[in-house]
């Protein structure tokens, strides 16, 4: 056997591996949602660089196919070394057994999943050391069946890529991590979404189908064992490029440094993304972030809130009138862009209640989400503080017994409640909730008889509304006021609701029924609710969590965090406020609305107050974005900063508050004041997060 054939596992899975990336990559070069151009250079460096990537990735991702060839041998099965060995996989797999060993102390799934493990490698050098006449023919399959894992990996992370994308217009991120946790909706959603018994039946033939090839020409490795001598030889050239890769991984990931985000996420390794991403689920901003000095923080922070002093954000929140105990219903709707809306330009006519709705409502029409997950919606709405980096502080071990709107509620009188369709354990809401002094109203509330149709994510919207009256019913007998956060999931892939409702099916999956469905669900809720006693005293403030996408050509585009938010009063008169403001601002301003007198710590403000600054946050989990005076200021690892001239498009019908496209040019010359209060804004809040001073 030439020297070359010694490395045709190899070889033979990486040209497979590299076929599928490069595959990958042009179909997300033209993916609808990849909404750029690229000159020739971006393409280049697409296609090069990301090839050295891709390439660079296979070899680290290899040192399982390397380690299991380089001790592929006859001789260990020798006597007496055959059964010594044995002996000593038998010991060890009686010392994991015990119960007693050094994994227990790790606890989990670990000790289990090293057991099989060993039990399976028992059992195979067993059948190789007694069966010598088969030894050949289990090897073979032994083979057979490692290269077949590696294709089937190789396949369904191309999938997986191509899946995400479609529905983030990014590799892997933060959300890939995360959805290794909530495995039952995921999976669930991946089940209800897609054809997955035609795509996975596709999956596996093809898989078969490329391991046959794949055997054809690399069996020779296991016809022609290498010599131990020719093994050192593999393994110094491997271990060589092993080296070299973990240098060069980190330094082609550098070089992904465009202004447009497309060619950095196209250029990119999706494996290397969800490892970047795994990596720093946790971000310290002290340790990644630029700062200040905490005093010169504070102290421009106490040009937003002239009435703080120290290193703190308490003030007192007062009113000339007499506080309104009103009843309040929150309701915040999942993924729900402000260009679904007709005002925003929408002609599809899928908003027709909240349409109607909004021109009835205090409008806020220029108001930006924190972020683009659920939890950012529901940490800016309860919290009232900007998005600081990493995880949201919903999934925070230090999440429990904060200053929250619920918290400010309580202190009024009013009962306090979560209500949510699905299962309130999904991204650690119920932990949070409870621990801020919410009781939960969740799917496992419902009795099967209030259940007419669910999906992974819960129960529709209807049933949802349906169980919130009933709760509200008996909440209004007990003379005191309340307060219930409901969070709806209908507007969700698989965008699966009841048929029969609105004039797209349920069930073919569609964004817009989706949308549709959410609309005539919160239609049938007010048509209920006005019926009730109660109503005449409710106040009803309706808020996406965040907009349907985040993908686009910028880190942070505007149009992608522009969400509707109006407060409906009945017999309320309609208004517009038409200034900037951020979703962190929403619960304050209805606080002032209701004449609220109290102690506050929110970064959170009354926007109708006189003396409020027009601002919004927008953030990712490590982008921290600041608007303020046509200009978004950029905070990112690595102590970066950028700032973007913002430039309105103007799109013809559309009237001038309801605009949300911007050009973001990137700006030469620092606005250095700007700079220096977006670190104060995030800096402080990061310091009242760290130092338990957010607490109650």
């Amino acid at each position: 056997m030439t020297f070359y054939k010694k490395f045709s596992p190899f070889y033979n899975l990486g040209i497979f591996y590299f076929t599928i990336s490069f595959i990958l990559r042009v179909v997300l070069f033209f993916h609808p949602i990849t909404q750029s151009s690229f000159t020739f250079m971006e393409s280049l460096k697409i296609f090069l660089l990301g090839l050295l990537s891709d390439f660079f990735v296979f070899i680290i991702a290899t040192v399982f196919l390397w380690f299991y060839l380089i001790f592929i041998s006859n001789s260990k099965y020798n006597k007496p070394s055959g059964y010594i060995i044995l002996g000593i996989l038998i010991a060890l797999f009686a010392y994991v057994a015990s119960g007693k060993s050094i994994l227990d102390e790790y606890g989990g799934a670990l000790p289990r999943i090293v057991l099989i493990f060993i039990g399976i490698k028992c059992v195979l050098f067993s059948l190789l050391l007694f069966l010598p006449k088969l030894r050949d023919k289990i090897r073979y399959w032994l083979f057979a069946f490692v290269v077949f894992l590696y294709v089937l990996l190789i396949l369904q992370n191309g999938l997986s890529e191509y899946f995400f994308w479609n529905e983030f217009g990014v590799k892997y991120n933060f959300i890939a991590v995360n959805y290794l946790i909530y495995t039952n909706e995921v999976i669930g959603n991946i089940m209800q979404s897609y054809p997955v018994i035609p795509l996975f039946s596709a999956l596996f033939l093809i898989t078969g189908i490329v391991t046959y090839f794949i055997l054809k020409n690399a069996k020779s490795y296991i016809d022609a064992i290498p010599t131990f001598k020719e093994k050192l030889k593999i393994s110094a050239l491997y271990l060589t490029l092993f080296i070299v890769s973990l240098v060069a991984i980190p330094a082609l990931a550098k070089t992904e440094n465009s202004k447009n985000v497309f060619v950095n996420e196209l250029q990119s390794n999706g494996l290397y993304k969800f490892y970047l991403a795994f990596k720093n689920n946790k971000l310290d901003y002290f340790k990644f972030y630029k700062t200040l000095p905490n005093k010169e923080a504070f102290a421009i922070l106490k040009q937003q809130f002239p009435n703080i002093s120290g290193e703190n954000t308490i003030r007192k929140i007062g009113s000339d009138s007499a506080e309104n105990h009103k009843n309040v219903v929150l309701i915040t709707i999942e993924s729900y862009s402000a260009e679904f809306m007709k005002a925003y330009g929408n002609k599809q006519n899928i908003t027709p209640f909240l349409d109607n709705l909004a021109q009835k409502s205090l409008q806020f029409t220029n108001l930006y989400a924190a972020g683009n997950r659920t939890v950012r919606g529901l940490e800016a709405v309860t919290l009232c503080l900007p998005p600081t980096a990493g995880e949201s502080v919903l999934k925070r071990e230090d999440n429990k017994n904060k200053f929250s709107t619920g918290a400010i509620f309580k202190q009024k009188g009013y009962n306090v409640k979560f209500m949510y369709g699905g299962d309130a354990f999904f991204d650690n809401m119920q932990d949070f909730y409870s621990g801020n002094g919410y009781q939960i109203i969740d799917k496992s509330s419902f009795a099967p008889s209030e259940i007419s149709f669910s999906n992974v994510w819960g129960v529709c919207d209807e049933d949802m509304y349906y169980k919130a009256i009933k709760v509200m019913n008996v909440e209004a007998k007990q003379n005191r006021p309340f307060f219930n956060h409901i969070m709806t999931v209908s507007n969700h892939r698989p965008f699966t609701y009841p048929n029969n409702k609105i004039d797209i099916p349920g069930d073919i999956k569609s964004r817009d029924g989706g949308v549709k469905y959410t609309d005539y669900a919160l239609r049938k809720f007010f048509a209920m609710a006005s019926r009730q006693p109660w109503f005449k005293n409710t106040v009803f403030v309706i808020v996406a969590d965040h907009c349907a996408s985040s993908a686009g050509k910028t880190e942070l585009p505007m149009d992608k965090y522009r969400i509707p938010a109006f407060i409906y009063t009945p017999d309320g008169k309609p208004e517009k406020f038409n200034k900037l403001m951020s979703q962190i601002d929403i619960m304050p301003t209805l606080f002032g609305l209701l004449h609220f007198d109290y102690h506050s710590k929110f970064f959170g403000q009354d926007v109708l107050k006189s003396d409020y600054k027009p601002r919004a946050f927008i953030a990712t989990y490590q982008d921290l974005g600041f608007i303020k005076d046509n200009v978004l200021t950029i905070l990112s690892p690595k102590q970066q900063v950028r700032q973007f001239k913002l430039k309105l498009v103007p799109t013809a019908g559309i009237a001038p508050e309801y605009q949300i496209h911007y050009d973001e040019k990137c700006m030469k010359k620092e606005r250095t004041d700007l700079v220096n209060e977006t670190i104060s804004f995030y800096q402080t809040a990061s310091v009242m997060l760290k130092e338990k001073k957010y607490q109650m």
